[in-house]
């Protein structure tokens, strides 16, 4: 019971960490703290237009399917997992 409380909270934590990074994002890198418009319809299209900014931002500095990248090696505590057949622990942020 213990243990699987455990992972439910590591799951959750992982989704708020990046919830909280995306809003910390927002608040210090593109001065979401201060509005510059009066009004809610104009903080709301301020709001999304700093959204859709960001998303492109974020686009941008994605690798091309196509491109160099190429994922890292197993390690040799991996490949020794896997020659066992026995699973690999997952980073608390992989949930599951």
């Amino acid at each position: 019971m213990h243990s699987l409380w455990k992972c439910d909270w590591r799951r959750l934590h992982g989704l708020r960490s990046r919830a909280e990074g995306s809003i910390e994002e927002f608040v210090d890198g593109h001065r979401g703290r201060r509005c510059r418009y009066r009004g809610l319809a104009k903080t709301h299209v301020q709001h999304v237009l700093t959204a859709l900014a960001i998303n492109v931002e974020r686009l941008s500095l994605q690798e091309p399917a196509d491109g160099p990248y190429r994922p890292r090696p197993p390690t040799a505590f991996q490949q020794y997992l896997d020659k066992r057949g026995l699973p690999r622990p997952l980073w608390w942020r992989q949930g599951n």
